[in-house]
């Protein structure tokens, strides 16, 4: 098993701010990243999903998935809690399953405040400005790594 959390505001993918954030939805993301975790994994894993806009459900996921012996990695999206949320930190550092940080846009080309990000060293790595393709890349590196 694969797990793709989401933080806040991911849930309006498609709708919000399409300048920034592009015009595909979650239902279009996680159609793509379900074809690619069969086609790299020839079918034998699966893929979990879960959004909310509340941290501490955020923890409870990635403890959840992390301590699953399942799991075979997390690929997280905290949104705008990556630049202050030290809960989210030590959850993605405590994980046994390795953790792989997205962000759609780059948010060290954004405003001030979002190029802090406390979440990335807690990962194995992250990725970010690549729009929905950064998730593919994460999950492409969690089946291809051991």
């Amino acid at each position: 098993m694969i797990a793709i959390i989401n933080g806040p505001n991911l849930n309006m993918l498609g709708r919000r701010n399409p300048a920034v954030y592009g015009s595909n939805t979650v239902t279009d993301l996680l159609k793509d990243a379900e074809q690619l975790v069969s086609l790299l994994s020839a079918g034998k894993e699966r893929l979990v999903y879960f959004q909310s806009n509340s941290e501490g459900e955020l923890v409870d996921k990635i403890q959840e998935f992390g301590f699953d012996p399942e799991c075979r990695g997390i690929v997280i999206n905290p949104g705008a809690y990556a630049h202050y949320s030290y809960a989210i930190h030590d959850a993605c550092e405590m994980s046994p399953a390795p953790v792989v940080e997205v962000h759609i846009s780059n948010i060290h080309a954004r405003e001030e405040f979002r190029h802090t990000d406390v979440v990335a060293p807690a990962c194995r790595g992250s990725i970010c400005g690549l729009g929905l393709s950064g998730y593919l890349l994460a999950l492409r590196s969690l089946l291809e790594q051991p």
